[in-house]
């Protein structure tokens, strides 16, 4: 991992943001229309060396840090992005932390330069209609034959599925046990294999341009060539990337309320009402100077949930912060933005109602506020376990 000065970090800022401001609100607009992958965003982070910028130079990577890829997903969807651009480079970055840790070798020098040039695309497929927030509880089984494994089963929400080649997936390999209920899973980076996946998009509220989807697993085999890391301790190189997800997740909403707020102040600066720019009024103007405050906090935080990432330092409870105060901060941006605008928020022309549908994903994505103030309760404050 390459340690980046202040100066460089300004570097990374202006680049990136340089490049996403070419990918302009119409564009976003009509992939949200149409509900199109954003492929020439993506290749265009391609052509910069930006998919990889978490990937080891040894496999094609830039080999930075969080902090830098925590800089880059803000831009990205400060830009007017959004979650839309944001998810198109995000599984670049997160999803492929377990194999960069804890996939063998042969894994690691197939894939990653792939993943780092964006030849390929991968999914993340953990989540299970059953199991809510409890993955101790997922019912996707694997079981072992010779040379390798046959997994049955079903995921829900999963991004990418449509188009993805490969898959990062997680599986029962031994019953779950209540003295160590996380115990048990394995993971595994395998072929989408349509033959035997069947993959269902779902309809759903906003980040249309990135597809979510139902997968049922019919009977799939895969290698003993294709575990990542040990048996039955997926889920513990799973939280490899986890921790970092929620980091930026927290940034990539600062990000969007940082869009919105730019919508409306300056609608609030051009808007005459009653001979005088509504910004003048103090109900106006203050909920935003409110967002900003929270926004520059919710940054700071998230900041310093990365740095303690890249020091391998514990970073759960700073991690599990920076999600929940970017979520926060960024819908309360972004809501204000609607008010601000008030009739015309509802119209696709200004931009405000998308970013709108996408920020609130991020109070229940990668998982909820409220497991967030349950861990922060328990965890940090040491109070009764509630969950």
């Amino acid at each position: 991992m390459t340690t980046t000065e202040p100066t460089d970090l300004e570097l990374i800022r202006d680049t990136v943001r340089e490049l996403a401001r070419k990918f302009d609100w119409g564009y976003w607009r009509q992939k949200d229309k149409d509900h199109e992958y954003p492929w020439e965003f993506v290749k265009a982070f391609a052509a910069g060396g930006w998919l990889g910028a978490m990937i080891p130079e040894e496999y094609g990577g830039l080999g930075l840090g969080l902090t830098e890829a925590g800089v880059m997903m803000g831009e990205i969807a400060g830009s007017g992005a959004g979650m839309s651009g944001g998810s198109a480079i995000h599984f670049y970055l997160f999803p492929p932390a377990p194999i960069v840790r804890h996939g063998s070798e042969k894994m690691k020098k197939e894939w990653l330069p792939k993943l780092a040039k964006g030849e390929i695309l991968m999914a993340f497929g953990v989540t299970e209609p059953t199991a809510g927030v409890d993955t101790s509880r997922i019912k996707t089984k694997a079981d072992k034959i010779d040379g390798g494994w046959v997994v049955n089963g079903q995921k829900v929400w999963i991004t990418n599925a449509q188009n993805a080649h490969k898959i990062l997936l997680l599986a029962r390999t031994s019953p779950r046990r209540e003295e160590k209920p996380l115990h048990g899973m394995s993971l595994f980076f395998t072929d989408l294999d349509r033959s035997r996946i069947t993959v269902r998009e779902i309809e759903k509220l906003g980040r249309a341009a990135i597809d979510s989807n139902e997968l049922f697993i019919d009977n799939l085999e895969v290698s003993d060539d294709e575990l990542v890391g040990e048996v039955d301790k997926g889920f513990y190189h799973l939280i490899d990337g986890l921790n970092p997800e929620r980091i930026v997740v927290g940034l990539e909403g600062v990000g969007l309320g940082r869009a919105a707020l730019g919508l409306a102040t300056e609608y609030a600066k051009s808007r005459v009402v009653f001979d005088r720019p509504i910004g003048k009024n103090q109900a106006v103007a203050h909920p935003l100077a409110d967002s900003w405050m929270r926004l520059e906090a919710a940054e700071l935080v998230s900041m310093k949930a990365a740095e303690l990432y890249d020091k391998h330092l514990p970073c759960g409870e700073l991690s599990a912060t920076a999600k929940f105060l970017g979520a926060e901060a960024g819908f309360e941006a972004c809501d204000r933005a609607m008010s601000t605008l008030g009739g015309y928020a509802y119209a696709k022309e200004y931009h405000v109602e998308r970013l709108w549908r996408e920020v609130r994903l991020l109070r229940n994505a990668p998982f909820s506020q409220e497991m967030v103030l349950n861990y922060i309760s328990n965890q940090v404050l040491k109070l009764p376990r509630a969950y």
